[in-house]
């Protein structure tokens, strides 16, 4: 479940200033650039991870913890989307340690058209 503008709902967002909870939306624009570069046909993980960061970098009160891209099945990081996985984020905003996913998974056995779910 997410907010309007993005963030996930998470009781965590009653610890954020009014000031954060605006900068914490920087994890699902994070998330949706990636998104954006998958549906584009960008399969590697560290230009991926790079968008990742990039975007992440635009708010000054973000710190990442993790940025990552992952196995569904087995969590260890991946060199290539090329099947079911996750991009993971831990993120500081403030004192506040936020997480957020997106899970990827081919549209058919073999296909290389992704399905996203936030």
């Amino acid at each position: 479940m997410r907010e309007p503008d993005g963030l996930a709902l998470s009781s965590r967002n009653a610890y954020l200033s009014a000031e954060e909870r605006k900068a914490a939306t920087v994890l699902y624009r994070a998330l949706d650039a990636a998104r954006s570069e998958l549906a584009a046909g960008v399969r590697d993980a560290l230009q991926l991870q790079g968008v990742l960061h990039r975007t992440l970098s635009v708010e000054n009160q973000a710190r990442v913890d993790y940025a990552e891209i992952v196995d569904a099945e087995s969590f260890e990081p991946v060199v290539r989307v090329s099947k079911s996985s996750y991009i993971l984020l831990a993120v500081f905003i403030g004192k506040t340690r936020l997480i957020d996913n997106l899970y990827i998974e081919p549209k058919s056995p073999g296909s290389e058209e992704l399905v996203f779910h936030f």
